[in-house]
């Protein structure tokens, strides 16, 4: 299945996901040639309002993507009519079910899909989409066909999904957008034994992006200048098959400091 916008575009291979960064700056990434936006909620309201100014002009140009971890239906409905209104538009493109965890009772989980290709059918999405950080439960959305888009963790630190979830996506045409490309931030700032040059956030999102069962890489600037910098992978998104190597090498030394269970627990 391949993501795409109403008018029959393909989602870009950088995806911005809202946080700190101003209307102005949303403007600049469609400008610059990303037409997937992300945000968790609505409290992020400079994005929301650069976007739904987009959306004015735009709608069909772009993908609205969004989603809840919220377990009760109710409640669902109620974030996506807010969404619809708070945007000013009839559909959002896509929906997930955020951060599926092995704690979730998977019988509820899947009635939370049903009600969302309840949605489809009726027109509110245009995709399904579940979030999880466990590659057990990524391996099961895909071989049961549950989700039309997978968002999943990895990077050059977290590169297990490589093993079986990638691969697996890739075969059925899944679309996976990869997310935490930087590990957080972490893989940003160094490491005491690591004596070669740091990668950039651009970086980052070219090694996620050179796996092929990766479709797009979510990123999210806290500045104008962050994003601009990024704005590079769309021109350039290739890596050489030695800086790989290389960036595997950073990213397994980075991944042994990983602070907590949830750093280091799913690879």
């Amino acid at each position: 299945m391949e993501l795409s916008t109403l008018l029959g575009q393909p989602a870009s291979i950088l995806g911005l996901a809202g946080q700190s960064i101003d209307a102005a700056t949303v403007l600049l990434a469609f400008a610059e040639g990303i037409n997937y936006f992300f945000f968790y909620n609505l409290e992020s309201e400079n994005f929301l309002g650069g976007l739904k100014s987009l959306l004015l002009t735009n709608r069909e140009q772009v993908l609205v993507a969004t989603g809840s971890e919220n377990r009760d239906i109710q409640s669902l409905r109620l974030y996506l009519d807010s969404v619809r209104y708070r945007l000013d538009v009839e559909q959002v493109d896509v929906f997930f079910i955020e951060y599926v965890s092995p704690g979730d009772d998977m019988a509820q989980v899947q009635a939370l899909l049903d009600e969302l290709y309840s949605w489809k059918d009726k027109g509110l999405v245009r995709y399904v989409g579940v979030t999880t950080h466990n590659r057990a439960i990524a391996l099961e959305m895909i071989e049961r066909h549950q989700c039309d888009v997978l968002m999943h963790r990895y990077n050059m630190a977290h590169r297990q999904a490589e093993q079986n979830v990638l691969p697996a996506a890739q075969k059925v045409g899944i679309p996976v957008v990869a997310f935490t490309c930087t590990r957080w931030g972490t893989l940003l700032k160094g490491h005491h034994k690591w004596d070669g040059k740091l990668p950039t956030a651009a970086d980052c999102y070219r090694y996620a992006l050179n796996h092929p069962g990766v479709r797009l890489a979510l990123t999210a600037p806290k500045t104008r200048q962050q994003l601009e910098e990024n704005l590079a992978v769309l021109h350039a998104p290739q890596i050489e098959a030695q800086e790989i190597a290389n960036w595997q090498e950073y990213g397994n030394l980075i991944y042994g400091t990983g602070q907590d269970a949830f750093d280091t627990q799913w690879v």
